[in-house]
């Protein structure tokens, strides 16, 4: 979770709209986030920065497993976020 808060910033800035859909499916699939978090990231907020900034900040309120999950998840679609 530390990890998650330290590149909170950079992640928002810098991931772009399809690595955000792919992390959305990734934790979607691994049953980190339910279909109405998915729906509440997409559909709630309507800029890319807005969706990341939901995104981490719902997956570091879910804890330590649900944080790791993302940062795998990050690991395999682009290293470099």
């Amino acid at each position: 979770m530390e990890d998650l808060k330290r590149i909170r910033t950079g992640f928002v800035q810098k991931v772009g709209l399809p690595a955000l859909k792919g992390l959305l499916d990734d934790l979607w699939q691994c049953k980190v986030l339910s279909t109405e978090d998915k729906d509440t990231v997409m559909e709630d907020h309507k800029s890319r920065t807005d969706r990341a900034r939901c995104l981490i900040d719902l997956v570091m309120a879910k804890g330590v497993r649900a944080s790791q999950a993302m940062i795998d998840s990050m690991k395999k679609r682009d290293k470099h976020l």
